[in-house]
């Protein structure tokens, strides 16, 4: 009888530890598949941040490589380009939109009918290098909740 006790008091416990195992189980298991779509959210903001430094440091080099004058529609391609990335802040595009629609006659230079654009891009390489250190500490910061997130 005594024996009959303990092994039913430890089939109740064994139970109760199924129990918790099965629900720990399922908390892990929730936890991973969390863990998974936090990952795909990481790498895809991460990528859009590294793009967005690559194409801005591409554009300010060929800005800088061409400060001289210059046809106008030739020089601001790349520049032009930037409107299309995702992380440019919505009031970056409308200061490349305005920039790219000044009147040539204020930009002209003592040959207008040779050169229709004398380089003025200064203000504009400065708005995209503060865009480059903005994004890198963004995405630093990303990789560092990242790292903590694991």
């Amino acid at each position: 009888e005594k024996y009959t006790a303990t092994a039913a008091m430890l089939t109740k416990e064994i139970a109760e530890h199924d129990k918790d195992i099965s629900v720990w189980t399922g908390d892990q298991q929730a936890a991973t598949k969390l863990r998974e779509i936090e990952k795909a959210d990481y790498d895809t903001l991460h990528q859009d941040y590294s793009e967005s430094v690559d194409a801005l440091q591409r554009a300010i080099a060929v800005l800088k490589k061409q400060a001289h004058d210059r046809p106008r529609a030739e020089a601001l391609v790349q520049v032009s380009a930037l409107k299309d990335l995702t992380l440019i802040p919505d009031s970056a595009k409308k200061t490349i939109d305005a920039f790219l629609q000044q009147d040539p006659e204020g930009l002209e230079v003592s040959a207008p009918e040779a050169h229709g654009y004398e380089f003025q891009s200064h203000g504009i390489v400065e708005m995209l290098e503060k865009l480059i250190d903005e994004f890198m500490k963004e995405r630093t910061t990303l990789e560092k909740e990242e790292m903590n997130g694991k």
